[in-house]
């Protein structure tokens, strides 16, 4: 008996291990024969899919940043036609207008003594397919194999490609949006993929992209960020980040090209942070705006343990109030300040203002930043903090930060996901949520800092370069020194030049932050940050419709009625298009039986089919939109 169970113990065993042993070699045969097809479906071959739909990416207009194109591989097996010159003639003849190949080209391949299955072309495109399709009856195409693969098509290319991302060799995403919201624009199964809304304006993305591509340029500078943003909302209408890549050839850059700088780099933000470390004092009530500090060219204090603390400024100020402070951005005049305020306390305000934390801007790999805890703090790190050094920052909790100082008061979570929904419209809940909006400094309080901002654009601040004359803007500007890596003191020759403007002064409707990280030409923020930033502004103000004049004032009830404008149905009858946008005709781009072409950008002007025509399957239904 003990025998006995031994052996079905061991039958048992070997069952499984075989059961493995077929599973496995199974699998390892669909790898080796289809591994690079990206295929959905061969037609000849009823193969299962391996890749499934991805829904699009768009801009808050509606336009296309990234969709999904079905293509082809289409091959033969030479064994049918080596020893078969008229078939292999007839098949090159009719290939060759429609692979855009030669037939000797297409023969030569036909033909190949070595190989049993040889590609005539791969990614052949819906237009030729068409052609290949109106041919198909003719028998010889039997012999035609055609592989259906499905390919990721970004259609601006690099624009906002690090927000964007890129999906990898195995149909999944590889960065940025592609990647956080993976399994919401490829939900798998038989699921269509759901649609991405970005708050991203593409004609607001270009034009920081431009100029950004002239500061990197002019300043001979290793990177630039450039980020424009709504802070009533918290939406990022743009975030340039050079040097970027092209998601349609990812591989032919470097992977450093592909993080998305603005939430994934720390740095040390200089003296643009001043204006959110003398808010925190101020709100404190430690100081008041009257509070008055002596700058003679540096901060000097000797510690409890005799140590000697010595923080340098740009000259020798005199006498300033906060005003002053952020006007003249003195160095001095901000570590006085800063000894006002207890470590804890002071920490506690930075962290309300969301230092130390993500943005949840969407990006898998997002940085917390570093700000230290209170025992970690040496007797120089409170007064150094407050000039913007010894803590780290993203790009984007620097604009987070600044939702405060620009709404009152209210810090408001950033976001650059609009919506997210199937093709039917249905909303989809994001996978994360960020904190709801907050008061964390009293609206007395911000006011003032915009108030004192202004000043910096007056001749005598460090941002008069930024100034427009027709509207009011609260700027502040940056210079901060890069710790070197390899001795761990501040470099003398690497700088981060900054500027951030919030406009108009009065009443915020848009945010700009430029970062310009290791310029040759140049390395202060007043001199080479603030200028791209009023022609950035000049540009923007008159695009978004913000009433230009200084601190103009409008009265408004406060309420906007807006008329519902309900998605057309497209069943049996053609409905009327006609000023429609391209986001609302995106449910019809997944119709099987159906071909929609869509010309241009903007709403439906024209469409091929009248209003109330009947609609057969395989009709093509052409929309254009201005």
């Amino acid at each position: 008996m003990p025998w006995f169970n031994v052996s079905v113990r061991f039958k048992v065993i070997f069952l499984i291990i075989g059961f493995y042993t077929v599973t496995l070699l199974v699998r390892y045969g669909q790898v080796m024969l289809f591994s690079d097809l990206y295929l959905t479906e061969s037609l000849e071959t009823g193969l299962p899919s391996v890749f499934i739909d991805r829904g699009p990416i768009l801009d808050r207009n509606g336009r296309i940043l990234a969709t999904q194109e079905d293509l082809a591989h289409i091959g033969v097996n030479p064994p049918d036609f080596i020893d078969y010159p008229e078939r292999t003639a007839t098949l090159a003849q009719l290939l060759s207008p429609i692979l855009k190949k030669s037939e000797a080209e297409l023969i030569g391949l036909m033909t190949d003594p070595v190989r049993s299955f040889v590609y005539l072309k791969k990614g052949v495109d819906s237009t030729a397919m068409k052609e290949f399709n109106k041919i198909k009856e003719q028998g010889i195409l039997n012999l035609v194999r055609v592989d259906q693969i499905k390919q990721r098509i970004y259609p601006e290319g690099s624009l906002a490609s690090q927000i964007l991302g890129f999906v990898n060799s195995e149909y999944h995403g590889g960065e940025g949006i592609e990647s956080s919201l993976d399994s919401i624009i490829a939900p798998g199964g038989n699921n269509k993929g759901n649609q991405v809304i970005l708050t991203i304006d593409t004609n607001i993305q270009y034009i920081l992209e431009k100029i950004a591509a002239q500061v990197m340029v002019e300043n001979k500078a290793e990177q630039v960020m450039f980020m424009a943003m709504d802070p009533r909302s918290g939406e990022i209408l743009g975030a340039a980040s050079l040097p970027h890549f092209d998601p349609n050839n990812f591989n032919a850059f470097n992977p450093a090209t592909w993080l998305y700088k603005p939430a994934v780099d720390a740095y040390e933000p200089g003296s643009v942070f001043k204006i959110l470390s003398l808010a925190s004092l101020l709100d404190s009530g430690v100081i008041t705006g009257n509070t008055v500090f002596n700058c003679d060219g540096r901060y000097e204090r000797i510690t409890g343990r005799g140590e000697k603390i010595i923080i340098n400024c740009l000259a020798a100020h005199g006498k300033v109030t906060v005003r002053e402070i952020i006007q003249y951005s003195c160095n001095a005049g901000a570590a006085y300040a800063a000894d006002h305020i207890t470590n804890t306390a002071f920490h506690t305000r930075l962290k309300d203002l969301g230092f130390g934390a993500q943005t949840f801007v969407g990006n898998p790999g997002e940085s917390l930043g570093i700000l230290k805890t209170p025992e970690q703090w040496s007797e120089r790190s409170k007064p150094t903090i407050a000039m913007g050094q010894e803590i780290s920052v993203s790009a984007m909790q620097i604009l987070h930060a600044a939702t405060a100082i620009a709404n009152d008061g209210l810090l408001v979570p950033l976001s650059i996901i609009k919506e997210t929904r199937t093709v039917d419209g249905t909303t989809i809940k994001l996978p994360y949520q960020p904190e709801p909006s907050r008061q964390v400094l009293k609206p007395q309080t911000a006011q003032a800092m915009r108030r004192y901002m202004v000043d910096v654009t007056s001749t005598a601040g460090t941002g008069w370069r930024a100034y427009l004359d027709d509207m009011s803007m609260a700027v502040k500007t940056g210079t901060a020194q890069i710790v070197d890596e390899k001795t761990g003191a501040y470099s003398s020759k690497d700088y981060i030049a900054s500027c951030i403007a919030m406009l108009p002064a009065d009443n915020p409707s848009l945010v700009l932050y430029l970062v310009i990280v290791k310029p040759r030409e140049g390395y202060l923020g007043g001199r080479i940050a603030a200028p791209p930033i009023g022609q950035a502004a000049n540009e923007l103000v008159d695009y978004l419709g913000i009433p230009r004049g200084r601190n103009q004032h409008i009265s408004h009830s406060g309420t906007i009625t807006i008329p519902s404008n309900p998605l057309p149905i497209l069943d049996s009858k053609m409905p009327n298009l006609i000023g429609y946008s391209k986001r609302q005709l995106l449910p019809f781009l997944f119709r099987d039986d159906l071909t929609i072409e869509i010309i241009g950008d903007g709403w439906v002007k024209r469409q091929s089919l009248k209003a109330g025509a009947t609609l057969s399957p395989g009709d093509t239904i052409v929309v254009e939109l201005e």
